[in-house]
Parts: C-alpha cells; sequence; structure tokens
C-alpha cells in the first residue's frame, strides 16, 4: 500500500489502524445505504443518503471511537466538507500520484501534527469513483438527478466524474 510516514516522536500504529478500520466502516456503510436505496427507491432517493445518512453514519463512528471522520474534496458537492488547509494538501498530492499513474486504491496519508496547541494524528484514505457514486456524479446525470441536487447544493462542484477517478478521501482526526 503507497502511503506517505511522517517521522514523529508518538507511536501511532494503533491510531493508523484505528483510521484504516473507521474509514472502512464509513465507506461500507455508505455504499451499503446507497445500493439499498438505489435498488429499492431509484437515484433521487439515494442523494438524501449521502445528504443526511452520510453525516449520521460519520457522527456515530466519531462518537463510538472518539474521534473525527468525515469525507472531503477538491470538489465539493456540500460545502459542510470542505477540505481544511492540511485536507486539500494531501488531495493535491493524491492527484499528483495519480498523474504519475499510482492506483487510486492505494492511495492514504497520516501525519501527527500540533493543531490549537493539541497533537493531533491526521489520516486520509481516497475515494475512488464507483458505479454507484457514477449516477449522481458522473458525466450522464439524468436531469431529474441534477435537478434535485442542485436544489440541495446551489453550489455543486462534484459533477462530471469516470469510474476509477479520484472523487474524495475519507478523512480522520484523533486527538492524541
Amino acid at each position: 500500500m503507497f502511503s506517505s510516514i511522517i517521522a514523529c516522536s508518538v507511536d501511532v500504529d494503533g491510531e493508523l489502524l484505528l483510521s484504516r478500520v473507521v474509514s472502512k466502516q464509513l465507506g461500507e456503510q455508505l455504499k451499503s445505504k446507497l445500493v439499498d436505496s438505489l435498488q429499492s427507491e431509484g437515484p433521487i432517493s439515494a442523494i438524501s443518503v449521502c445528504n443526511f445518512d452520510a453525516p449520521n453514519i460519520s457522527n456515530t463512528l466519531g462518537e463510538n471511537y472518539e474521534l473525527e471522520v468525515g469525507r472531503t474534496s477538491l470538489k465539493t458537492r456540500n460545502p459542510a466538507n470542505q477540505p481544511d488547509a492540511w485536507e486539500t494538501k494531501q488531495l493535491q498530492w493524491f492527484e499528483s500520484q495519480l498523474k504519475s499513474g499510482v492506483d487510486v486504491k492505494s492511495l492514504e496519508v497520516h501525519e501527527v501534527l500540533t493543531e490549537n496547541n493539541q497533537e493531533v494524528f491526521r489520516y486520509m484514505k481516497a475515494i475512488p469513483v464507483q458505479e454507484p457514486c457514477a449516477l449522481c456524479h458522473g458525466k450522464n446525470i439524468p436531469p431529474s438527478v441534477t435537478n434535485k441536487i442542485d436544489t440541495l447544493y446551489p453550489e455543486d462542484q462534484a459533477k462530471g466524474y469516470e469510474i476509477g477517478e479520484l472523487r474524495g478521501a475519507f478523512t480522520v482526526k484523533i486527538e492524541l
């Protein structure tokens, strides 16, 4: 697995493992809800999964594991998911790695930083565009879906993707 490892005075093996587990859980739960919603009610209902369910899943995982977890992207749909400076830097690094031929599925990064006089462990794992994502984030979005997205997210930047491209990343922050 390709990752950036930053030397630090803190042993972060446990935080790295936890971040991978939580990111995987968030991705699996979100994808499961999306697929169920797509199959039972169609693409317009799937928009509510990302709009309402994804933040709830993130909040529940964060509370259960006592950390912050979420999703971000350089091209956000929901303004609440805007990347901070560290996340922006990592997403730009992911993009540079993709241009050099690295597989999007292998991209992850972690680092220990000091934020507001508190040492924190930061982690990001790339999210590739998958088939269910393309229905709302792809190049050929049905007009009814586009209308719903535009209503919920008037500043949407998250359309035009192809399967396999970098959609964004799962992001985890753990206070040390």
